[in-house]
């Protein structure tokens, strides 16, 4: 019998072609699995990476409602071309906190990975409300809405708590401070951004989308644009020294 003749009595049968998908499926699965039980570690060695603040977690969270991560990953592929364009690959280090992560699965418009800090806050505000004075080409919407929008953080105190069930370790000070924390970090030279930015290093505090005495979607959104990959300082990084 020949090996086409085999292949069409496994067609003709429908249980038989169902226990040899799962037996395929299974053993595929096994392949993929197993060898990480012997992994040390998938996570790299970086003492830098730390929590979002509250005013950055608002503004993820807004990211996700908005849909940004159908447009936009944040995850940087080793390849050349990507690593040219955008910068040192993404490392897990860096989505050890994202609950859930959002490496996304489209490119439509730039990835984000590494956008934190290379446009200004003024040119932010000036895409979020019209793209196409600084994107020509763009075909982003409009969210000007955000800035006549009060950020609402009814419920940051839950959220932080929820975070720190998933493993995001906030202190209960840092729950505790939340709602504080926020209006500190958008606030030009605010009394509590140097105690802030020791419970976040690296943590900037200014007001993010130029409206003072109001704190808005937008200044959320902004904060979290502005931090995306500045954790890591790629110049000193060492790609072989921090794998566990």
């Amino acid at each position: 019998m020949s090996l086409m003749s085999k292949h069409y009595i496994l067609e003709k049968n429908v249980i038989l072609l169902a226990v040899a998908a799962v037996l395929a499926v299974a053993i595929g699965g096994l392949v993929e699995i197993v060898p990480l039980f012997y992994v040390k570690g998938t996570i790299e060695k970086v003492g830098s990476i730390r929590p979002y603040t509250p005013l950055e977690l608002e503004g993820r969270d807004i990211y996700v409602r908005e849909g940004c991560y159908l447009c936009h990953s944040q995850m940087i592929r080793p390849l050349r071309d990507e690593v040219e364009r955008y910068g040192h690959y993404s490392l897990a280090a860096e989505s050890m906190y994202d609950h859930p992560f959002q490496w996304g699965s489209k490119r439509i418009g730039p990835d984000l990975a590494r956008i934190g800090g290379k446009y200004s806050d003024d040119w932010h505000r000036q895409h979020l409300k019209d793209p196409r004075s600084v994107v020509p080409e763009s075909i982003m919407p409009r969210f000007g809405f955000l800035f006549h929008t009060d950020l609402d953080t009814s419920d940051i105190v839950a959220k932080m708590k929820v975070q720190r069930l998933l493993g995001t370790p906030y202190t209960q000070a840092d729950i505790d401070d939340a709602k504080k924390d926020i209006v500190t970090q958008d606030t030009d030279n605010s009394d509590g951004a140097a105690d802030l930015a020791k419970r976040y290093p690296g943590a900037k505090s200014r007001d993010y989308a130029g409206l003072p005495r109001h704190v808005t979607e937008a200044d959320a959104l902004i904060a979290y644009l502005q931090m995306l990959g500045t954790e890591v300082n790629f110049k000193t990084y060492d790609d072989k020294a921090n794998i566990r």
